[in-house]
């Protein structure tokens, strides 16, 4: 309610100053708040691993200490019993091995394979020999032979080698940090002194079980430790610049060092145990492995204790990870491990105080009687085994000691040294810092963990950055970045402009003025390319922009007016080479530029448009950073913002990324692709971007797409769109990479896209069948193959949602999917073809990961046929027919669709395509009611069929609810159930029969009835068929004059005749663009349309046609000669562009005739009501921390003098340049009285600006000349419109259509094998071949009878049940990294502030590349 009041009060204040005070309030305008749940959560997450850490920590470790226990020779245990112990032991020490070698060999298979040195593996491979050694003995030879508490205390030495080299290579950040080390040394050789302590006064004492031997022990366990202690070497070392090198080419085949030294590490241990066992101790005896059915308790307490060592160590290790990357190292990570050991010793005491009396028999007296009396429990099988062992165990310390029992205190001093040691030597990782997203080889050492020593191994391994840091005090190792959002449009509605624009200026919002400094490290550009942005007006002949120009000028005020309350304050327009431009300056200050594209000058389509910015962005601006000198240096004073040097406030251009691109590099450098309907918050943004600062070989990230819009279409896709991101694309991305990142919201690195092969060969014009369906069907695809083929790898990120509309009639939803279908066969068939040298280039793609898209591949292509046989299932489910009849009823409508597709023209396909899925609708409905009621009948599930759509179901439904926000998206799974024979069968026909169009199929006739004119006087209107053309000519009056005109020798404005393919006639009847000049051919056309150019009309007259008209097998459409008939100079190249900051005195440019009614939208900012809006706002903002009662003062009294010099103005009037002078120097006037009255002179300059920038015109500017001979070699060079003569475009419909021809015979072969062997099967009878199956009842009982299923149907489906399942399980692994990732997010995201909150001075930014140059405002 208190919104309602605050709108309609904001409202109220606007109806004073004009009649229409209604303004739009786009969805996601508002301001983004970090929501009070996500934090809870957040901490929640953090409490939960931390306790997940500490206990299977504690568990991993008690586990371990327990069976060392029950393998010791003192225990009460029977040799049998201690050697099976002794057993599980060995399986606790080899199964961290063998998971690193199960995931390494799996790395070197899926990811890739590097051939390592020799030398360096050797190295490697030795110190991991004497580390497993070092492991072993001390695990399986000196613990048994220790009590329990020596055994936990004895682990913390092994942090000495890494506390040696801290103190011999000065690791620490602050010098005085070097106590850590040392005193972590002093405490471990204590501890060490003491240890032997004990044990000479435990065998000088006569303590039971001791002997002299035990010395011999206490040598090797300290040796061992030793040993150990070399596991974590590498750590101090990468910290510092010693062996950089060997541990850079390490890097690189560290995968197949782990398989050799897992194996290695495995036949130590192996080693180690026979050897003592059998030549030493003599302890093994064969025919004791054999257990038999009275050893069950031996069987189970020793496999839970294996299980639970394993298990949890395993856990522990993942869960410390993952406490690191969502920065809870403190409390989740570091203080749960170092409180493993006193909280094992506490769980211990607590377990023995509260189950003593379980001891029963014992004489409680002194500790002497207890002990004794253990002996006598031994006997009887009530007693618990571990409490008995355990407490045994403490009996054999110096407690038990007759004599003196202070020596116990050394054994408890003992503890308290290596605890502290170990603690003192890891303080480093309560200091470190983790940026939002991090590899785990960034964060630990190694990969291996060592369960013996859990909680030492995983301090011990996180990887010190304390030098690192003293060469980057700022974000650690996060670097800066660009980021260019460039989306293209093409007829988009006024509502998918608003998403777009509202998504652009929240991203200004969130990463506010490019002076301030962000978590992000962010600064980003806002670039709109918009195709066929000019219409050539029948009546007067200028070249405008059309209504979807108008439109889009017009939400970009709407926009900015809703998120500041003011009109945009500069506006720049340009004339270019390809057309024109658009800049603004946002309300934060970053900068958005709308470029505007004449297909009469530039090359029409999205590919087009993306080597447009790509050459501009990357390469242009890229040379400009790279080569200062040739900075673009702008000198209009209206555009600069205020920054300062030396504590002096002066002006520097306002979007100055391009200076900032200096520090950048093209690593760094990123952009996101975009559609001109996307909808995003920047968090989306960030997520991706993350993942490209993770990896650095990781080119381009995409994230969730969103369908929107209504229908059953819409429903049909929103389902389609779920399941191929949950599991298709999440398994692409676990196993390989990504193989399509869609430009409606993708984000690319820089330096991908500018290596070899990518944007140069994206550049090339198709000219051959195959190419047009590869490069211009679906040049996202193409992308992302060229990327891959170079070596780059392609992420999916399910956290970064985006929405963009998506077709929702029938017809534009199966144009747009002709165009998709076919592209996606050609991009995986080109890249399996490549795919040899691409598993060299890749290291994400591997041989398994190609053989696995083949087997998708191939899946795809058996579609149709597996589609199908599921109808003649249906037919034979509901009407009971049988399965040969029920194959050639199923076959009958495929291949009536295939006959019309191929005789019918596209619109009737598609018609007819929508009657039959309809049908077929109905079908599958009724076949899922009809499985349903079979297996009620038949009183099971238990069958093929019935198993497989309940496992589905199963499986999607689990899969929805690990998607909680998507969930929603599972009521729509019976829209896509019913569809697929549509989407499956009939789609896949009618792609692959029109495979030959490759006109774009959508969009084509959005909108432009308000554009075209009425033909008046028309003198012909015929429509003839000349070979294969359909033609449509049309004559106007103004035709027939300038024919005779151009007779007489008279040259005058061109009136074009309309020369297009009737089936264009019905998509471009509303577009005004689509006119042509008659010739009988092009070469003549161009020759006639130049000859009638006046000096005025410099724009070359082209051709366009990008082969995007061929619409039919009969048909070609053809775009004859486009021309720009402007009335103007462009400008010219040799005048300056400076523009002086008196108005009176601006420089005159000769523009275009489009210029003049872009400006005239502009300039309703100087009407009344949005001056005195724009002036308060002004006021206000630049007044924001000054004194609040002068602020409404000064804005009353300014309101008041414009409210007087305006008094005669309507509301909706435009003030002219004088008018505009004139009250520019009053409010100036009236500001300087009131400042001067209040004492507030030096807030002058600050109020002039606001003034100023209230006032300020938009500016028509003259491009750079440096920069606008770029256009004109680029356009020249790479985007020259395509001039193709009718012969070229014959042999291509004729190349298009052959390889349709192609196409669909091998498509069709390959199905009609397999329904025909299906068919066979069927006839040949179930008794003849088939696979019996039991079948069996739901509660598990045996029926009798049995189930006959054809072996090929039975292979088919458990193959598309493995595909499933496998991407299911990849399912389960993405989401779990994506929920580290979104709450690593949530834990730095960007509060945002109030301008109130910023620095006390407005005017003085900071500016980094100062210099000690100060520059004041009177210089200027």
């Amino acid at each position: 309610m208190e919104e309602l009041k605050h709108r309609g009060k904001k409202r109220e204040e606007r109806h004073k100053d004009t009649w229409d005070p209604f303004q739009l309030n786009p969805i996601g305008a508002e301001k983004e708040r970090k929501r009070r749940c996500f934090q809870l959560a957040q901490s929640l997450v953090a409490i939960i691993v931390g306790l997940a850490v500490l206990a299977s920590a504690v568990v991993a470790k008690g586990s371990l200490l327990v069976l060392s226990t029950l393998s010791s020779p003192t225990s009460f245990r029977s040799p049998k019993e201690k050697q099976f112990y002794m057993l599980m032991l060995v399986f606790c020490l080899v199964c961290p091995n063998f998971l690193v070698f199960i995931k390494s060999l799996w790395r070197c298979a899926f990811k890739s394979f590097v051939k390592p040195n020799m030398r360096t593996m050797f190295l490697i491979c030795g110190i991991e020999c004497l580390v497993s050694l070092g492991t072993s003995v001390l695990v399986l030879i000196v613990m048994p032979q220790f009590d329990v508490l020596t055994n936990l205390f004895i682990s913390g030495g092994v942090c000495i080698v890494s506390s040696v080299l801290q103190i011999l290579f000065r690791l620490q950040r602050d010098t005085w940090r070097i106590v850590f080390p040392i005193c972590s040394l002093v405490f471990i050789i204590a501890g060490y002194i003491l240890l032997g302590v004990d044990y000479y006064v435990r065998v000088t004492s006569f303590v039971e079980k001791h002997n002299t031997d035990c010395f011999i022990y206490v040598g090797l366990g300290i040796f061992s430790s030793l040993l150990v202690s070399l596991c974590w070497w590498e750590n101090p070392l990468q910290a510092t610049n010693s062996m950089q090198d060997m541990l850079s080419e390490l890097d690189r085949f560290r995968d197949f060092v782990f398989v050799i030294s897992s194996i290695l590490r495995i036949i130590v241990i192996g080693a180690v145990y026979l050897l003592y066992h059998i030549l030493i101790a003599k302890s093994i005896v064969w025919s004791d492995f054999n257990l038999e059915k009275k050893d069950g308790d031996l069987l189970q307490i020793g496999l839970v204790l294996f299980f639970l060592q394993a298990f949890c160590s395993a856990a522990c290790h993942w869960f410390g990870v993952v406490a690191c990357k969502i920065h809870a190292v403190r409390m989740s990570f570091a203080l749960p491990v170092c409180c493993t050991g006193p909280t094992v010793l506490l769980v211990g005491l607590i377990l023995f105080l509260t189950r003593a009396q379980e001891l029963a028999g014992t004489q409680q007296g002194n500790i002497f009687e207890f002990c004794d009396g253990l002996v006598f429990l031994s006997k009887k099988n009530t007693t618990p085994v571990v409490l008995l062992e355990i407490t045994r165990s403490i009996c054999q310390t110096s407690l038990n000691n007759h004599y003196k029992q202070w020596p116990f205190s050394t054994l408890a001093l003992e503890g308290v040294c290596m605890w502290s040691g170990f603690v003192t030597c890891t303080y480093y990782v309560w200091k470190i810092k983790v940026q939002r997203i991090e590899r785990t080889s960034q964060l630990f050492v190694r990969r291996l963990y060592e369960s013996a020593f859990i909680d030492l191994s995983l301090l011990l391994n996180t990887k010190m950055k304390v030098v690192r840091a003293r060469n980057q005090e700022s974000h650690d190792e996060i670097q800066n970045c660009v980021i260019y959002l460039c989306a293209t449009m093409w007829h988009e509605t006024y509502d998918e402009m608003l998403k777009i624009l509202t998504s652009m200026f929240r991203l200004d919002r969130y990463r506010g003025h490019p002076k301030e400094e962000h978590k992000d490290c962010f600064d980003f550009e806002c670039h709109i390319y918009v195709d066929d942005s000019f219409v050539t007006d029948k009546d007067s002949g200028k070249r405008l922009v059309n209504t979807y120009v108008d439109d889009l000028i017009h939400v970009v005020i709407e926009v900015y007016r809703v998120f500041t309350n003011k009109e945009p304050d500069d506006v720049s327009i340009l004339e270019t080479p390809y057309g024109g431009r658009l800049m603004f300056v946002m309300p934060e200050g970053n900068m958005l530029y709308i470029h505007l594209k004449d297909k009469a000058l530039i090359r029409n389509k999205k590919r087009w448009s993306q080597i447009m910015y790509l050459y501009y962005l990357l390469g242009w601006k890229g040379y400009t950073a790279k080569n200062p000198q040739k900075m673009i240096c702008h000198n209009n004073t209206k555009r600069l913002s205020l920054i300062s040097l030396g504590g002096e406030t002066f002006y520097v251009p306002q979007y100055d990324n391009d200076n900032k691109r200096k520090f950048i590099s093209d690593d760094n450098t990123y952009i996101l692709a975009l559609d001109g309907d996307t909808d995003f918050h920047p968090k989306a943004v960030i997520l991706l971007v993350d993942r490209l600062r993770m990896y650095d070989n990781v080119g381009a990230a995409c994230g969730r797409i969103h369908p929107t819009g209504m229908g059953p279409m819409v429903w049909y896709q929103k389902f389609e769109y779920a399941v191929g991101h949950w599991l298709q694309k999440t398994a692409e991305h676990v196993f390989g990479s990504v193989l399509c990142s869609p430009g409606c919201f993708s984000l690319f690195r820089g330096s991908a896209l500018m290596d070899d092969n990518v944007v140069k060969r994206y550049t090339t014009t198709a000219t051959r069948a195959s190419e047009y369906v590869q490069y211009d069907q679906g040049e996202d695809r193409w992308l992302c193959t060229l990327l891959l083929q170079q070596g780059w790898r392609v992420e999916y990120n399910a956290a970064s949602d985006a929405y963009t509309n998506s077709p929702q009639e029938f017809k534009e939803f199966y144009n747009q999917r002709r165009r998709w279908g076919p592209s996606t066969l050609a991009n995986t068939l080109d890249l399996l073809h490549s795919g040899p040298e691409t598993v060299k280039r890749n290291t994400s793609i591997s041989r398994l990961y190609i053989l696995y898209q083949m087997f998708t591949v191939g899946s795809s292509i058996l579609g149709p046929a597996s589609v199908t046989l599921m109808i003649a299932g249906a037919f034979q489910f509901v009407f009971q027919i049988p399965g040969t009849l029920s194959i050639i009823i199923a076959v009958i409508p495929p291949v009536f669709y295939i006959i019309v597709c191929f005789l019918a023209k596209p619109n009737m396909q598609i018609t007819i395509g929508a009657i039959m899925s309809v049908l077929y609708a109905f079908l599958m409905t009724a076949s899922l009611f009809s499985i349903i009621g079979d297996m009620v009948i038949q009183g099971t599930f238990l069958t093929p069929t019935g198993i497989f759509l309940v496992s589905m179901t199963i499986m999607y439904m689990v899969t929805a609810l690990l998607h909680p926000e998507e969930f929603g998206m599972i009521v729509y799974g019976l829209m896509y159930f019913i569809c697929i024979p549509s989407g499956y069968l009939l789609l896949t026909i009618y792609s692959l029969v029109n495979m030959h169009i490759v006109s774009w199929g959508t969009r084509e006739s959005n909108k432009g009835a308000g554009e075209v004119k009425k033909n008046h006087n028309m003198l012909c209107d015929k429509s003839c068929k000349l070979c294969c053309w359909d033609m449509k000519i049309q004559i106007t009056q103004e035709t027939e004059n300038l024919m005779i005109q151009q007779i007489t020798g008279q040259i005058s404005q061109q009136a074009p005749i309309t020369i297009t393919s009737q089936e264009e006639i019905q998509h471009t009847s509303a577009k005004v663009d689509s006119q042509f000049t008659p010739a009988s051919t092009k070469e003549e056309a161009v020759e006639g349309a130049t000859e009638q150019l006046t000096d005025k009309q410099r724009t070359e007259a082209t051709q366009v046609n990008d082969m995007d008209s061929i619409v039919s097998d009969d048909s070609i459409s053809k775009k004859g000669i486009s021309q720009c008939t402007s009335d103007e100079d462009d400008y010219d190249e040799d005048d300056d562009d400076f523009l002086t900051d008196d108005l009176k005195d601006r420089e005159v440019l000769p523009v275009s005739d489009w210029v003049e009614p872009v400006k005239e939208e502009f300039l309703k900012k100087l009407t009344y009501a949005n001056m005195k809006r724009n002036l308060q706002e002004q006021i206000r903002y630049s007044l924001r921390k000054q004194d609040e009662d002068v602020c409404e003062e000064l804005v009353s009294m300014l309101t008041d003098r414009l409210n007087g010099e305006l008094s005669g103005a309507g509301p909706e009037d435009v003030l002219t340049s004088s008018q505009v002078e004139e009250l520019q120097y009053a409010l100036t006037e009236q500001a300087r009285r009131i400042l001067k009255t209040n004492r507030m002179g030096k807030l002058e300059p600050r109020v002039k600006r606001a003034i100023e920038k209230t006032l300020t015109a938009p500016q028509v500017q003259k491009l750079e000349e440096s920069e606008n001979d770029f256009w004109n070699k680029l356009l020249e060079r790479y985007l020259k419109p395509i001039v193709d003569t009718k012969a070229h475009q014959d042999d291509v419909t004729r190349e298009l259509k052959s390889l349709r021809n192609k196409a669909v015979f091998l498509y069709f072969i390959v199905n009609v094998l397999w329904v025909v062997a299906t068919f066979f099967l069927q006839a040949i009878g179930n008794d003849v071949i088939s696979i019996n199956i039991p079948k069996y009842y739901p509660n598990g009982t045996e029926s009798g009878e049995s189930l006959k299923v054809e072996p090929l149907s039975l292979m088919f489906l458990l193959s598309f049940a493995v595909l499933l399942f496998i991407q299911f399980l990849a399912m389960l692994y993405h989401r779990i990294y994506t929920l580290i990732h979104v709450v690593s997010y949530r834990s730095t995201e960007k509060d945002y502030i109030e301008r109130d909150d910023e620095d006390d001075d407005g005017l003085t930014l900071e500016n980094q590349n100062a210099n000690g140059i100060a520059v004041t405002y009177d210089d200027f």
